[in-house]
């Protein structure tokens, strides 16, 4: 504790901070050593907060910034990639909200004490991670329960609880063990029970639930399909939807045999974009069905780049874009179709939008911003977006289309569940990243998808990693960055719902509802205390 009397010691503790959550990190990251990354800013803030009450006047703010900043450029530092300005916003702005928590918590030690500070911690964080979830700037990818996702073995009751659980898990942890320092050694041994009990259970249940879990023997033959289609030079600049279509056809049609049920496809892996309108009519579909239609009851899921027409006096939505003639407007999606040789098409239309990029937050105040996007290809500006997602149904199998962001929602996912999905097929364009710990990040996170919903996974992403994952989050046949590939294999639907299937992010909810009451116990007491 020493260390912590000098500015230079306490620098040096949050930078730890910060190292200590990139070296836990996906996806070659320790997840182990998340339970003592935060341990170094919560002596800081202890001693700072003591500091304060003795008459110094020294600020915990930007201490808390440094650390989450770090944690946040060594682990989301690739996004520079695909946008710099996106980086920048990003990486900043999300430093930003952690140390605001982090912030609010630290006000609450100062005006409850040491007795409900650490609670308010937990209730604050779980509320931050969880509006985070949900509001147009949404962020998630470096909530607290994502760190597990290499570890997925430490995890499985995440069936229960979702990632907030491992929020939970790692913030009472980091809190106890900070306490243990802090503690007077004659109090130390209980402390160090107790800490143990709280790592030591929540692993011993995860085995259990491994080891008994047994997945329903429900097989169907999956075929995915990786074309490796440079994002940059080629899926959007002239290629066409012809040309890379005849590559997936090529690519698959080796490995599609008479048992074969789904056969996945990546996001916009036709870009030139259809009008919805027109589907049955465009000679993409026709390509298609003529492929699929010798394989009875086989069904082609593909990402596309898709409009709707809204004609005059006909009711549109916020993001709808005028026609040049001004006569009508339309939307823009990034949409996911399933195929058969002879029913409708059923379509999907990607719901979370990455902010910047595909859409303009808050559009009903900053509508005219749009233009300002940041175009990675394909159509920018702001996108449409359907209110709930959809299920591709056909036979036994339903299948939940899920678009590239989409998959780091856990509560979102659920919903595909309670619409009766039993197997999920992930589609991904993660080449805007590069060979950089961003894509293998995205893939890592499908795992904690098929743990929370039991449910097979297949993964195409257009130029790697595409993927199997059974229903304990395990990976199979995961494909080679940046080269063509196609993989096969039987996936088990399952039907059943989990816990936190029916339930969804009730952590976040629950933390939400305690929050409000909290803060306004902050602001009665911090008025009482002008008015004193």
């Amino acid at each position: 504790m020493q260390l912590l009397k000098t500015k230079s010691g306490r620098l040096l503790a949050v930078i730890l901070t910060g190292i200590l959550f990139w070296i836990a990190w996906p996806s070659a990251g320790l997840a182990p050593i998340l339970f003592i990354a935060l341990v170094p800013l919560l002596l800081v803030e202890d001693f700072i907060c003591k500091e304060k009450l003795a008459g110094r006047k020294t600020g915990l703010f930007w201490y808390s910034y440094l650390g989450f900043l770090i944690f946040n450029i060594l682990t989301t530092w690739w996004i520079y990639f695909a946008s710099p300005f996106g980086a920048v916003g990003a990486i900043f702005a999300n430093a930003l909200l952690m140390s605001i928590t982090f912030q609010l918590f630290h006000i609450a030690h100062q005006k409850l004490g040491d007795k409900y500070a650490y609670i308010v911690l937990i209730i604050f964080w779980i509320t931050f991670e969880y509006f985070h979830l949900n509001w147009d700037l949404s962020w998630p990818w470096l909530t607290f329960g994502n760190g597990f996702a290499s570890w997925i073995n430490m995890v499985q009751w995440y069936e229960y609880t979702g990632v907030e659980g491992g929020t939970l898990w790692v913030l009472l942890v980091n809190i106890l063990i900070a306490k243990i320092i802090l503690a007077e050694k004659n109090k130390r041994k209980e402390k160090i029970i107790l800490v143990s009990f709280v790592l030591i259970i929540p692993l011993l249940f995860s085995a259990i639930i491994r080891i008994n879990y047994k997945e329903e023997i429900h097989p169907i033959e999956v075929v995915v399909v990786q074309p490796n289609v440079d994002p940059y030079n080629e899926k959007f600049s002239g290629a066409g939807n012809v040309w890379q279509l005849e590559k997936i056809l090529k690519l698959a049609s080796p490995f599609v045999t008479s048992k074969t049920r789904l056969i996945v496809c990546p996001e916009t892996a036709l870009p030139d974009g259809i009008w919805e309108q027109n589907l049955n009519h465009s000679p993409e579909i026709e390509n298609i069905r003529s492929f699929i239609y010798p394989f009875p009851g086989l069904r082609y899921l593909t990402g596309l780049t898709s409009y709707q027409i809204y004609y005059p006096n006909q009711p549109k939505s916020l993001t709808a874009r005028e026609f040049p003639s001004g006569a009508g407007s339309f939307d823009a999606y990034n949409a996911a179709m399933q195929i058969e040789a002879d029913t409708i098409i059923q379509l999907h239309h990607k719901s979370k939008l990455v902010p910047g990029v595909e859409k303009m937050p808050f559009p009903m105040f900053f509508k005219y911003f749009e233009n300002f996007a940041i175009d990675l290809g394909g159509t920018s500006g702001s996108l449409g977006v359907q209110e709930h997602p959809s299920v591709f149904t056909g036979d036994s199998i339903i299948a939940a289309p899920v678009i590239c962001y989409e998959s780091i929602y856990g509560d979102y996912l659920s919903e595909y569940v309670r619409e009766g999905a039993n197997i999920i097929c992930i589609m991904t364009n993660d080449g805007w990243w590069k060979k950089t710990p961003g894509y293998r990040q995205h893939c890592q996170y499908a795992r904690l998808r098929a743990v929370e919903h039991r449910r097979s996974i297949a993964r195409s992403a257009n130029t790697g990693t595409s993927c199997f994952i059974n229903q304990l989050g395990d990976v199979s046949q995961a494909t080679e960055w940046w080269v063509p590939a196609v993989i096969r294999q039987e996936l088990n639907l399952n039907n059943k719902e989990t816990f936190y299937s029916q339930n969804g992010d009730y952590l976040g909810r629950f933390a939400i509802y305690l929050s409000a009451p909290i803060l306004l116990i902050l602001v009665i007491i911090n008025m009482k205390k002008k008015k004193g």
